[in-house]
């Protein structure tokens, strides 16, 4: 079946679309990291589930795992140039979101955001 959606910004968001996956991006913003990196930089994800984040960035053409073939398995992920695109994009809904967690705080609303570090946005060159 073919996708149809009504304006750009939903594709956008279609492709972002899982809990975990601007996070990855933006910690393979700093370069090529192997499945433990990626582990424990984000802990209370499960190995499942970050495999079929990996696995659907992949899909979308935003990362490429490569396998070295060498014992013991060497295996990385790092950003496409077409997911180093998204810098911009993801640096200014960072800054958005963040200043939407301090407004909601200001206006009394129970909410935390973990880290206000977006670096790794930064850090991907384009």
């Amino acid at each position: 079946m073919k996708e149809h959606y009504r304006i750009g910004v939903d594709v956008a968001l279609d492709v972002l679309d899982g809990k975990w996956e601007s996070s990855l991006l933006c910690f393979m913003g700093t370069g090529p990291k192997r499945p433990g990196e990626l582990q424990r930089y984000l802990p209370q994800m499960t190995p499942k589930v970050m495999n079929q984040q990996l696995q659907a960035l992949i899909t979308d053409g935003l990362i490429v795992r490569t396998d070295y073939h060498e014992k013991p398995l060497h295996v990385d992920y790092r950003l496409t140039p077409n997911g180093v695109t998204l810098r911009r994009i993801l640096i200014e809904m960072s800054l958005w979101g963040e200043h939407q967690v301090q407004t909601w705080q200001a206006a009394g609303h129970p909410v935390e955001l973990e880290t206000f570090d977006h670096s790794g946005f930064n850090q991907m060159s384009d």
